[in-house]
């Protein structure tokens, strides 16, 4: 299976009601500065190189954000810090991810989340991420390149976990999510944990640009 013909698929998905109700709900009562758009409501696909050696993986798209565009880390404040620091790190062409036909071009890398529609709060329920976790395995067996997973919060850096712990023998709770944490995988791969680069941890200063411009360096430095 190709990306292309993934993204196709998991963008028709209806398995959970809760999130299906809301992402439409979202779609219909658009934030009044967006009214003029035709937002997305759909489950969102992962975009990037499917070659990539980096993973970047996030918990799920943001209501006015991949909601709205149709894109992962799009159109929203996640979005803007991310991509600066991308940018800023040669990760990325430039610093803006505003809609799907920007411009973006990832190097080395491929955005994606552990679940594919907003979910309320941003706060899943378990078998919500259940449900969709075919899809992130799927990503998982077609970006055969992928030497690190980057994991943007401790939702996506469990679901990397659950998703391997499949294949092999070891313990969740020996590894502990964190920002700037590294280990190393029983089949090689590089697992690193991040803070998520959401509103409340960059304005509370648990995440700085430049805490974030280190770590992508350091990062860099592994691939």
């Amino acid at each position: 299976m190709t990306i292309d013909k993934l993204n196709k698929e998991l963008t028709t998905c209806t398995l959970c009601p809760r999130l299906v109700e809301f992402r439409q709900k979202i779609a219909k009562d658009k934030r009044k500065s967006f009214e003029s758009w035709k937002y997305w409501g759909k489950p969102v696909p992962g975009y990037g190189n499917d070659k990539a050696r980096l993973m970047i993986l996030g918990l799920a798209p943001a209501a006015h954000g991949g909601n709205r565009t149709g894109r992962v880390f799009t159109g929203d404040k996640s979005a803007d810090f991310l991509m600066k620091c991308l940018h800023d790190t040669g990760l990325a062409n430039q610093v803006n991810s505003d809609y799907r036909d920007d411009g973006l071009i990832l190097y080395d890398a491929f955005m994606t989340v552990a679940l594919k529609c907003v979910p309320p709060g941003d706060k899943p329920k378990a078998e919500e991420l259940q449900n969709c976790q075919p899809f992130l395995a799927k990503e998982f067996e077609i970006l055969n390149q992928v030497s690190t997973i980057l994991c943007l919060g401790k939702i996506a850096f469990d679901a990397t976990l659950r998703y391997w712990r499949q294949f092999y023998d070891f313990k969740m709770k020996d590894y502990t999510f964190g920002h700037d944490v590294q280990y190393i995988l029983p089949n090689g791969l590089q697992l690193v944990g991040s803070y998520h680069p959401s509103p409340r941890n960059v304005n509370t200063k648990r995440l700085t640009y430049d805490m974030m411009v280190i770590f992508l360096e350091k990062l860099k430095g592994i691939l």
